[in-house]
């Protein structure tokens, strides 16, 4: 038989970084002690209540298959936690429930995207939004951005390379890789950009919670980030449990649709998915518990300290954080007073001093050599003994 593959699949980039973890896994089998500081994965526990409910589900026999946009209990719980944390009003009905983030942009981009159409993205950004979309024909088009904007695209950017082919734009706020966020302002103001050049706007928001810095919405003793699902109905938005819920590999998330687009939404989950995991779906419910946001919350100032004491260490070893880590639980840092090629020096720090992070070639095109990533998923003490590698292997 003829090896034949789509041509798309050679637009469709390995995760870079996967090289570097399959190393890291050889070199623990030998018996070396690696920092995981490369995998945007928290390394808390699913909260207890959140467990007990999926086991609780499977007991009592609620496997079978659910509606095609999810359990409308737990759709309505969505729609609750917009109104009580964002004081957004979303309808029930807006809400689909994903397998994953990453489900809710395949079902998004097979609703929207035609073959050619160009999609504008932030560069550097997460890499699968970009492959998803051209697995449907789309074409990502990146925009460079930087600290000057905190690597958020503004709206004269956007306005500046918007074209003819031009469909939508995908922002994410916080941002992988740069941890950062957009204001109500900000939002609403590329929101308009793309209403009038007649396109789609969607935003990734599954790092929500996640994040450590005064913004317009109170919660508790802290502030969080504004929803984009409060600036119009036009807007898809798209969250997940896996970050702020750590649900990671329980897979579920879910997007608020505009209206006229939800019947179509529902035709492609009955196609492509059926429905989500039904155990892991009433396990979700158990999410949005009192007792579980208390968990949640400690852990979110857990990862607050982890980023008040990696940053200031990091950058006294020689490396820049030049983005504003709001947060997500990254520190995308400029490398190049250390290393010409972030690359090489990933490979370099993992093999000699036991410390693996994401070079910013996975990100994107735009001055990937000079960045690197560095996740706080690991506790402060294990983040200590990371800091003191890196001022060893530096020399610092």
């Amino acid at each position: 038989m003829t090896y034949r593959p789509a041509r798309r699949l050679a637009d469709i980039q390995p995760f870079h970084v996967v090289e570097l973890l399959t190393r890291a896994r050889q070199l623990e089998a030998e018996g070396r002690d690696i920092i995981h500081m490369e995998v945007g994965e928290p390394d808390f526990p699913t909260p207890k209540p959140i467990a007990e409910a999926a086991i609780a589900a499977i007991r009592q026999h609620k496997t079978l298959y659910t509606q095609a946009l999810g359990l409308p209990e737990l759709r309505a719980a969505i729609s609750a936690f917009y109104r009580e944390r964002y004081g957004a009003t979303v309808p029930a009905s807006r809400i689909a429930i994903t397998n994953g983030a990453s489900g809710a942009l395949n079902l998004a981009f097979a609703a929207l995207a035609n073959p050619g159409d160009e999609w504008l993205l932030a560069d550097p950004g997460y890499p699968c939004n970009r492959h998803i979309l051209r697995t449907y024909e789309g074409v990502p088009r990146g925009i460079p951005v930087g600290a000057e904007s905190n690597f958020q695209p503004t709206p004269e950017q956007v306005a500046a390379n918007w074209n003819e082919r031009t469909a939508g734009l995908l922002v994410a706020s916080p941002a992988n890789p740069t941890g950062t966020l957009l204001t109500a302002g900000q939002i609403d103001a590329l929101a308009a950009v793309c209403r009038a050049k007649g396109g789609h706007f969607l935003v990734d928001e599954i790092y929500h919670g996640l994040t450590y810095a005064p913004k317009e919405v109170v919660l508790g003793d802290e502030l969080d980030a504004p929803s984009a699902c409060a600036a119009g109905d036009d807007i898809w938005v798209i969250n997940s449990f896996s970050k702020y819920f750590q649900m990671t590999g329980w897979r579920l998330g879910w997007m608020v649709i505009p209206e006229p687009y939800v019947r179509d939404v529902e035709k492609l989950a009955q196609n492509l998915t059926l429905c989500p995991s039904t155990p892991t779906q009433y396990a979700a419910l158990a999410a949005f518990a009192p007792e579980t946001i208390a968990i949640l919350e400690e852990r979110r100032a857990e990862f607050r300290r982890r980023r008040d004491f990696l940053a200031p260490a990091l950058e006294a070893i020689g490396f820049r954080v030049t983005a504003r880590p709001e947060g997500a639980f990254y520190l995308y840092c400029d490398c190049s007073a250390l290393a010409a090629d972030s690359f090489a020096l990933a490979r370099e720090l993992l093999e000699k001093a036991g410390v693996a992070a994401t070079p910013g070639l996975d990100f994107g095109s735009n001055e990937p050599e000079k960045h690197i990533r560095f996740a706080y998923t690991t506790g402060i003490p294990r983040l200590a003994e990371a800091v003191r590698r890196l001022g060893a292997y530096f020399g610092r």
